[in-house]
């Protein structure tokens, strides 16, 4: 073949090539969605992230969604005045969010009031269907999904009978919590049936709020109870550190819901691992992200119950933890 024949074949290849894959070649990447979270607290909101608060963003970035790339969370707080949660929710509403993460049952009911479309996910909650935030756990209904912590009110009559096993000798325990919380009713009941078997007399302190805590150990202080147990609360939560060194100063041994309680200075606590709850709150953001509906996700239950004993503060107690206890423990700190 000719050298000038062989030249326009090559191009005539190189144009028809060319105009193939020029558009292919220029075109600007697609851009990437931004998606936008709201965050709604009855709590005030630190500037350092909670344990459970950490736990969801690295949730959301082990799943490909990462603040300042894809991510926008916009947080809400109501700092303690549970009246401004509608008016907070009916924000989120409005920039609009894509999802709405409610912190308490007060922020679920608020962010229902203010939305019927929005899917709302609950990274915890007591009794979702007695509480009427959802119709079943297997179909929820509605435009609200996620996880609860409860699996059987006999829970509340675990608490008592662990905390029997490590101080034989306690005869009065008093019980702190939040009557108004529809979440942890049935145990507190289920705790005062437990106690009869035990041979316990069981008081109750109410705390309403963050104001309430320091009346409720003032009380206390008066009382002394031979031991005391507090129920996992936002208020509670936020004063475990105060609430742990008090009962330590005091001599009393105390035992909670959630291992964070624990970490703070508690004796004891036995509960669902809450931060796993919300890496698992995370999972249903996602999904709802790539298009499924809240009403067809099923509310999910903790899997496993963590009994955590702190040592140390057993050592300040002056009391010996079984060493039966000790072997059942899944963590000990030491």
């Amino acid at each position: 073949m000719p050298k000038r024949t062989t030249l326009l074949i090559s191009t005539v290849a190189m144009v028809v090539c060319t105009l193939l894959f020029a558009p292919l070649t220029l075109a600007a990447p697609p851009a990437t969605k931004i998606y936008r979270v709201g965050y709604l607290l009855l709590s005030p909101l630190s500037d350092t992230p909670s344990p459970d608060r950490a736990a969801f963003i690295e949730g959301m970035r082990n799943l490909g969604y990462e603040e300042g790339r894809n991510l926008v969370i916009e947080y809400r707080s109501a700092n303690w005045e549970p009246e401004f949660l509608s008016d907070l929710a009916a924000e989120l509403v409005k920039l609009p969010v894509d999802v709405i993460i409610p912190i308490t049952s007060e922020a679920t009911r608020a962010a229902m009031q203010g939305t019927r479309t929005i899917p709302i996910v609950m990274p915890f909650s007591g009794d979702p269907v007695g509480a009427g935030l959802v119709k079943s756990l297997a179909h929820p209904g509605g435009n609200v999904a996620g996880l609860t912590l409860d699996v059987t009110p006999e829970v509340g009559a675990k608490l008592l009978q662990l905390l029997k096993e490590a101080a034989p000798k306690i005869k009065h325990v008093t019980v702190l919590w939040n009557p108004t919380s529809t979440n942890f009713v049935r145990h507190v009941e289920s705790m005062k049936s437990g106690a009869k078997g035990l041979g316990i007399t069981l008081t109750s302190i109410n705390q309403h709020g963050p104001k309430d805590i320091e009346a409720a150990l003032a009380i206390m202080r008066h009382k002394r109870p031979d031991a005391l147990i507090v129920m996992p609360d936002p208020a509670t939560s936020s004063y475990r550190q105060i609430i742990a060194e008090f009962a330590t100063a005091n001599r009393i041994p105390t035992m909670f819901g959630f291992r964070l309680y624990v970490d703070a200075g508690g004796l004891m606590s036995y509960g669902p691992n809450l931060p796993d709850n919300f890496r698992r709150a995370a999972t249903y953001v996602d999904k709802i992200f790539k298009g499924a509906k809240p009403a067809d996700l099923p509310i999910e239950q903790p899997t496993k119950f963590e009994l955590v004993i702190n040592l140390k503060t057993a050592k300040a107690l002056r009391i010996k933890i079984p060493p039966a206890l000790l072997l059942r423990a899944d963590e000990v700190i030491k």
